[in-house]
């Protein structure tokens, strides 16, 4: 077979301007000079990789810069031996902005007679925004925290576009109280001094009086009944004037 043949028949063809060299024996040895056909296949192979470890990078730096809960604190009191922590029973205020506009859509003060809300941190009685942004708060503390859209109300929405969706939400948070949260069996026994296994108003309200002394702020009784009267509003499902074990671990979701 002659060279041109050879070209023609080969599938890695170089070019007929490059010489031939022989071996000792007459053989037709190495060809001098790149082979096109491969050099052709290194090359896609390289932009192969280089978009490969492009586009891996590109994931990687989203999963290291997830969306996250902005927190600025405002104010913190120089004796903090109490922390917020899952599952503590929190009594706080707090109002909603759109980041986009700054239009105020929600005001803890203007709902039950401006008495501050009272849930549990953690457990879905607020958005998840709200449950990471009030960990480790001391009672009289001051936030601001930023919370995207992911850890608000999503893509959805709420209040029929009062929040639009992918809104990013901006609060504004001052916590008075942090108590033992009622999820809390021992929390439970302790409320429960005749040990019936259920809660009374009377016992709850006791409770309650016992608590607001050791936060060494003074509340008159419209407001102490205010919270019973909401505490049973929320857990006394069947209705019979008394908290049982299993409604005392029942939490309605409260949205804001």
């Amino acid at each position: 077979m002659t060279y041109d043949n050879a070209c023609h028949a080969s599938e890695f063809c170089p070019g007929k301007s490059h010489p031939k060299r022989k071996t000792r024996g007459g053989e037709r040895g190495g060809i001098v000079g790149p082979v096109p056909g491969i050099m052709h296949f290194l090359s896609r192979l390289v932009v192969f990789f280089y978009l490969w470890g492009f586009i891996t990078a590109q994931g990687l730096k989203k999963e290291e810069s997830p969306e996250e809960v902005k927190i600025e604190i405002l104010h913190r009191p120089e004796n903090c031996s109490k922390t917020s922590k899952k599952g503590d029973l929190l009594n706080a205020h707090y109002d909603g902005y759109l980041a986009k506009d700054g239009s105020k859509f929600y005001c803890s003060r203007t709902q039950n007679e401006g008495h501050p809300k009272w849930f549990v941190l953690g457990v879905g009685q607020v958005i998840k925004g709200l449950d990471i942004a009030m960990m480790d708060m001391c009672p009289g503390e001051k936030r601001k925290v930023i919370i995207p859209p992911s850890f608000a109300y999503g893509k959805e929405g709420y209040a029929d576009g009062k929040i639009p969706p992918d809104a990013t939400l901006i609060f504004e948070i001052e916590l008075y109280a942090v108590t033992k949260g009622p999820r809390s069996i021992e929390t439970f026994k302790q409320i429960d001094t005749d040990n019936d296994r259920q809660l009374s108003k009377t016992e709850i309200n006791h409770y309650l009086k016992k608590e607001f002394e050791k936060d060494e702020k003074p509340r008159d009784k419209s407001y102490q009944n205010a919270v019973l009267e909401d505490i049973f509003k929320k857990n006394d499902h069947d209705g019979d004037g008394f908290i049982s074990p299993k409604e005392y671990n029942v939490y309605q979701h409260d949205e804001l």
